[in-house]
């Protein structure tokens, strides 16, 4: 008994922090989600209208193709990266010469604010000064153009996800394969397995607990992308990048319509636990039960 007490004013601490800016913040948000609030209007007083916000965004055309482009979004994005981060990882596991060097290099979009990304990607696809455009120009004859092209725009922060976020599944990849068994390897190359045989049986079931942590981790930032996008494209041209972050974003900054904000935002979380719940019961959940 004494030291279950000991234990509890250890989590103390911890717990304390978690409902002050976890627990009390979600509550808030939905508590507010449940009215109508302008607080720069000239009633800036919260008017209680029960589910009207969620029955709006049911019909609302804006936020369902914000979700649509999302979904589109994260797929392209996440995909992309744990293919580019697996081939990454399996090439820094070889010796090669200035691989510390590359490793280091590879791994520094991973310390930039996003906000700092944005910029960078600005300058870079900006048609009078960018380097992007000036390379596709004078190679392809192609002109790039996001605030004009809609494909453009949704490529080119797909492209900005990926340079911003595969280091962080390299490195986990990385981190899976250095502790995998050498024995089932052996064992294949002596059976005569061939690499695409040791890699469907033997290294993807062995690497897939950290695949799955770093897909959940992906797919979660992957659908609150605001700040990088907001910085390249502001949304546009017309709403092709408008992710459903920066639609909330609009929503609750610029028209300051906290209460339609804040029931996006419910929605948007129930979805992503809805996505993340779907994939631990496909992909986990058999495994723990085979044992």
């Amino acid at each position: 008994m004494h030291s279950q007490k000991f234990g509890w004013l250890l989590l103390s601490p911890t717990i304390l922090i978690l409902g002050l800016f976890g627990i009390f913040p979600f509550i808030y948000v939905v508590w507010v989600s449940f009215h109508q609030w302008n607080p720069f209007a000239a009633n800036p007083l919260m008017v209680f209208n029960w589910a009207s916000n969620y029955r709006t965004l049911v019909f609302d055309k804006q936020f369902l193709a914000s979700l649509g482009i999302t979904i589109a979004f994260v797929f392209f994005a996440v995909v992309s990266e744990l293919v580019l981060g697996y081939v990454l990882a399996q090439a820094l596991m070889k010796d090669f010469p200035g691989k510390a060097f590359f490793r280091t290099i590879h791994t520094l979009p991973l310390i930039m604010a996003p906000i700092i990304v944005g910029s960078v990607w600005k300058l870079m696809t900006t048609p009078s000064i960018g380097i992007i455009p000036y390379l596709l120009r004078s190679w392809f004859g192609y002109d790039l153009n996001i605030g004009q092209s809609a494909a453009a725009a949704f490529t080119i922060t797909v492209i900005m996800d990926v340079w911003h976020w595969t280091p962080l599944v390299t490195l986990s990849l990385i981190a899976a394969l250095v502790s995998l068994p050498p024995d089932p390897f052996e064992q294949a190359q002596i059976d005569g397995a061939g690499k695409s045989q040791i890699f469907w049986h033997i290294t993807l079931p062995l690497i897939r607990p950290a695949l799955l942590a770093t897909v959940f981790i992906r797919l979660m930032d992957a659908l609150r992308t605001v700040d990088e996008v907001l910085m390249l494209t502001g949304g546009g041209p017309g709403s092709s990048t408008r992710y459903i972050g920066v639609h909330i974003f609009r929503e609750v900054f610029p028209k300051t319509n906290y209460g339609y904000g804040s029931a996006i935002s419910v929605v948007v979380l129930y979805l992503t636990i809805v996505v993340c719940w779907l994939l631990y019961v496909g992909l986990i959940a058999p495994r723990a039960k085979r044992g």
